[in-house]
């Protein structure tokens, strides 16, 4: 049985939460701060799509770019890597530089 919006009702109910982790390649340059507010402006996007659901967002640097959702079915992945394609596309609205 699923939920509307999110992972198996029982993951839910058994009180674990869905994993997000975001890998930017190490070649990515980007300024200051910014693995930080991305990681920030995700979660918080992440949390309005995904209400009844505890998330955790991880965003750090690797080898290469690689999203993995972990405690999601294959539909939130899709929908979260959208999520993340809207919010990298958004930068200029929300990442502001000290």
């Amino acid at each position: 049985m699923l939920t509307k919006d999110c992972i198996n009702k029982q993951y839910i109910i058994q009180g674990a939460i869905m994993r997000i982790e975001v890998s930017i390649a190490k070649s990515t340059a980007l300024p200051n701060g910014a693995l930080d507010a991305l990681n920030n402006e995700l979660s918080r996007r992440i949390e309005q799509q995904f209400p009844s659901t505890s998330s955790q967002v991880t965003v750090r640097y690797a080898a290469n770019n690689n999203l993995s959702v972990i405690g999601g079915l294959k539909e939130d992945k899709d929908r979260i890597s959208e999520i993340l394609q809207e919010t990298w596309e958004s930068a200029d609205d929300w990442f502001v530089r000290d």
